[in-house]
């Protein structure tokens, strides 16, 4: 089931075109993620899909409904780039507010439970720490008891430990039945926890797919490179399985490919007696995929 779809989506700031033409869709059950460079139009049109915005042209609908729809309100659960709370509101307290917005709220304590926020629930925000206070704004987006929850930017300026325990918090979301929309600009994160991702470039949908399916569809998948120990004839390796191209000078080899390409070439470089000497393995990743899909857009 389609729970959010985005057609032909367009937004403007006065001379300036935010959002061209994105199209995508989200199915129930998914972590989707929205992935792009700064500027791109991806907080524009999370804010077009959470109601904050009114598209110029295309459509959104969410769960069904124009996200102007105030009963769009009580099924989705959305947490901002940017947010602030009041210093000296404590946890709990913030949570009994926001869950007095919805008509069916999740219990408080279990959700601060579930979020490692039990023991800080009467502390103030002001003495939260980065971590704490991301997991407070997960809860507050969860405390509607959405079946979609939209989280912009969830990670930035957390460390790498408080990172991995919130991509840990996402996946608990997503396995308790609700579907994420995640936005972010860190490409560990998206091939982590995104089941398909958007790529948005300068305003439009450059590509829709799996993280590997984006990443086999720019890249051979591993280069390796390395310098051979004896003399190697130029079509020594041509018949490896997985070779797609061969490069080579009069110092070092470069051999890219797909699947155990690394096993496969130190295999037939071992049975010729060659050793290869600084032999480095790159795999393609969801990063190097993003970097040749935006620059040929751009």
């Amino acid at each position: 089931m389609t729970v959010i779809d985005v057609q032909r989506l367009q937004k403007s700031y006065g001379d300036h075109a935010a959002v061209r033409d994105v199209s995508f869709s989200v199915e129930r059950g998914e972590i989707f993620g929205i992935i792009g460079r700064n500027g791109a139009g991806k907080t524009t049109t999370v804010e077009c899909i959470e109601g904050l915005r009114r598209p110029d042209g295309g459509e959104v609908r969410v769960l069904g409904l124009d996200p102007a729809d105030p009963a769009v309100r009580q099924r989705l659960g959305v947490q901002l780039q940017e947010s602030q709370l009041p210093d000296r509101l404590r946890v709990r307290e913030a949570m009994e507010l926001f869950a007095s917005f919805y008509d069916r709220p999740a219990p408080v304590d279990p959700l601060l439970a579930r979020l490692g926020l039990a023991e800080h629930a009467e502390q103030q925000y002001k003495r939260l720490s980065g971590g704490q206070k991301q997991r407070l704004s997960i809860a507050l987006s969860l405390v509607g008891s959405p079946e979609v929850a939209v989280l912009d930017e969830l990670t930035t300026g957390l460390d790498p430990q408080a990172r991995r325990e919130t991509w840990r918090l996402i996946e608990d979301i997503r396995d308790h039945g609700v579907t994420v929309l995640l936005v972010t600009h860190f490409m560990d994160e998206a091939e982590q926890l995104c089941d398909r991702i958007a790529v948005i470039d300068q305003g439009r949908t450059v590509a829709i797919d799996t993280p590997s399916g984006l990443v086999r569809s720019v890249s051979s998948g591993v280069t390796v490179t390395f310098r051979p120990s004896a003399f190697l004839a130029p079509d020594a390796l041509a018949a490896v399985p997985g070779v797609d191209s061969i490069s080579s000078d009069d110092y070092a080899w470069t051999v890219t490919g797909r699947g155990n390409l690394a096993h496969e070439v130190s295999s037939a470089l071992a049975a010729r007696s060659v050793v290869p000497l600084s032999l480095n393995i790159v795999q393609a990743d969801l990063e190097s995929a993003f970097i040749a899909l935006t620059d040929k857009e751009s």
